[in-house]
């Protein structure tokens, strides 16, 4: 190459080689290493869990439970039985229906509602004129259409057991600057496939150990968007509902907690929900929440870094929010290695604290699987699973983190849709293919460009194994990972069509 370009041409040329390359990643290990503060914090805080006083029926508060639906056949009815099986004083109890479906979703919660009316639950079903604001919207719609003084979102594939609102709603009586109070997700189909089983992996570390460490440690932490109950006047407080982000949970969370409201985690009460059984599903669906908070980041940025919280605090927000914004960094440190190889840069720079700052993610990941199961060891050995759809998923994340700093793609809500899966082979209402084809979403662009990229590592594993041997595994991990996304979702299309 030297023969070629001049030699100063070709120093700077390697310097910012260099430079983009540490940059990457000491980016990407500051985001690593702040999970061991997390773990720090949850093997600290572990012992002080929330308690809630006893509260007689008389002394608690009014709820309405918000459902909002966008053409999710399969799964309405469960929900709506479910919420309407819930042990809480009748007087105390409402349930809005927040309904924007396009198809016969709507024919089936009509007649859902007047079932359950008939039983005495007040309930009523909300249609709006237009689907303006997505999820936000319709959440602000019906908050103006009641009055309690508090109110809990459910997604239509979450099922709630009967005392959910008996567990959670004495907290909102320990202090009035309890905004929220969120619950622990679980899995109604964790065993469906390699996928579900591999995200089980990442929710459980999230709902197990980061959770419970950010509540309990007075950090920064967001409503994750369904099984968690607001006290309506902290909503209020801080504006509402908004749909500027593709993730309102977050948005709403933090301005409440800039706020100085607070926010309680019960990591002792689950409610089930199904997870995605499609790659392109999975990948429409992480790609919304890359957006989402990369807006977030962008949104309460300043704020956070001028308000009064302490560094520690700031830190964690700002990491919390920008939890998909290192998705580029990734994807630039995974496109600079072969040339970073083939000249010789990689060789020289000092590497050693991202490789210790690695180990950080997949300790916590095991925490929260030994923190919930028995069964755990068996449980880990789809970590690497997990590990091959996480690295897979950096084209189309980084694409989403891109648009939300730009501004481009606007904030359309693409739903995920569910099936009321079960496991493999078994549905509890025996759908047909037609209920599959009806919702399969179709790969976009972003498959095709992991189908090149996997062609990249590929030329990018030659190079390790004639330069530097050692990271061979690094680069084969992309091979693997961009070619199963790549593959799988054609794969999967082609079958569910």
């Amino acid at each position: 190459m030297s023969d070629f370009v001049p030699a100063h041409i070709l120093t700077w040329i390697t310097t910012l080689l260099g430079l983009g390359y540490f940059l990457a990643a000491a980016v990407i290990a500051v985001y690593s290493a702040s999970f061991f503060i997390l773990i720090a914090i949850y093997l600290r805080r572990r012992p002080n869990a929330p308690t809630a006083p006893h509260v007689l029926d008389n002394d608690l508060l009014t709820v309405t439970l918000q459902l909002p639906i966008y053409n999710e056949q399969h799964v309405v009815a469960r929900l709506v039985d479910a919420v309407g099986a819930l042990d809480y004083p009748r007087d105390k109890l409402y349930v809005q229906v927040l309904d924007d479906s396009t198809d016969d979703t709507t024919d089936m919660l009509r007649r859902k509602v007047a079932e359950w009316q008939a039983k005495g639950l007040n309930i009523s079903l909300i249609h709006r004129p237009d689907r303006s604001g997505y999820k936000a919207g319709a959440l602000a719609y019906s908050l103006e259409r009641c009055t309690t003084e508090c109110v809990g979102v459910f997604d239509a594939d979450f099922v709630p057991a009967p005392d959910f609102l008996r567990r959670v709603m004495p907290h909102f009586n320990t202090a009035a600057t309890i905004a929220l109070v969120q619950t622990r997700w679980t899995h109604l189909n964790p065993d469906y496939n390699l996928l579900t089983r591999a995200q089980t992996l990442a929710l459980d570390q999230h709902f197990a150990i980061e959770q419970v460490a950010r509540s309990r440690g007075d950090l920064p932490m967001s409503m994750n968007g369904t099984g968690g109950i607001w006290r309506r006047a902290a909503i209020e407080d801080v504006g509402g509902w908004s749909a500027e982000t593709l993730t309102e949970d977050m948005d709403l969370s933090y301005r409440a907690y800039l706020n100085g409201w607070r926010f309680r985690y019960l990591v002792d009460i689950a409610v089930p929900g199904e997870v995605p059984p499609q790659i392109t599903a999975y990948k429409l669906q992480q790609a919304r929440w890359a957006k989402g908070s990369t807006q977030c980041l962008i949104k309460h940025a300043r704020a956070l870094l001028r308000s009064d919280l302490t560094a520690l605090q700031k830190l964690m927000g700002l990491l919390h929010m920008g939890q998909f914004a290192i998705q580029p960094f990734v994807l630039l440190l995974f496109l600079l290695t072969p040339p970073a190889l083939i000249s010789g840069v990689l060789l020289r720079l000092p590497l050693g604290p991202l490789g210790l700052a690695g180990i950080a993610p997949p300790v916590i990941i095991a925490m929260g699987q030994i923190t919930l199961y028995r069964d755990w060891p068996k449980r880990l050995l789809f970590l690497p699973v997990l590990t091959v759809l996480g690295t897979g998923m950096m084209l189309s994340n980084s694409r989403a983190v891109l648009e939300a700093i730009t501004g481009r793609g606007g904030n359309v809500f693409h739903r995920t849709p569910k099936f009321n899966l079960i496991r493999r082979g078994n549905t509890s209402n025996n759908h047909t293919p037609t209920g599959w084809q009806r919702y399969v979403i179709r790969p976009d662009w972003t498959t095709t460009g992991e189908l090149v990229l996997g062609v990249y590592a590929v030329l990018g594993s030659v190079a390790a194994a004639a330069v530097l041997p050692a990271i061979l595994p690094y680069m084969a991990l992309y091979v693997i990972a961009f070619g199963t996304l790549s593959l799988g979702s054609l794969w999967q299309t082609r079958n569910e069509s």
